[in-house]
């Protein structure tokens, strides 16, 4: 049993969650199924084989998404829209947007995939100036 159980939300709260077990991989995805899903330049998501979730509360404004033709599949509150973790027992995975998140994450990106898929706009980011807050 896990002693220190990751714990996520939404963003409204109504869904919260408790992960227990280790993440085996954390990988930072740019095709363009993951870019219309996060409405960024990538998706972050931990992946466990391992892993096992418990639905602390609000599992009933958890709405799932299955792309026709594919294996992509989101998961989501159905009041504010927050991506969450989607357990997919048929392949064995548990897949956990790393935003959605509360506790420290101890695991390093392994790496950018589909970057062939990357957005024009999403080179050089390293380089534009920090802001801590809010501009202006």
């Amino acid at each position: 049993m896990d002693d220190n159980p990751a714990t996520g939300q939404c963003l409204c709260g109504a869904v919260k969650f408790r992960i227990s077990g280790e993440f085996e991989s954390f990988f930072l995805c740019h095709c363009a199924r993951c870019r219309k899903d996060s409405g960024s330049a990538h998706s972050a998501n931990l992946f466990s084989s391992t892993a096992r979730i418990t639905w602390v509360s609000g599992e009933e404004n958890i709405k799932t998404f299955r792309l026709s033709g594919s294996r992509h599949v989101k998961s989501f509150c159905s009041d504010c829209g927050s991506a969450l973790p989607v357990s997919q027992p048929e392949v064995g995975l548990l897949v956990v947007p790393a935003g959605s998140l509360d506790s420290r994450i101890d695991i390093r990106a392994n790496a950018h995939i589909c970057c062939s898929s990357r957005a024009n706009w999403d080179n050089g980011l390293a380089f534009i100036e920090r802001i801590d807050g809010l501009p202006g």
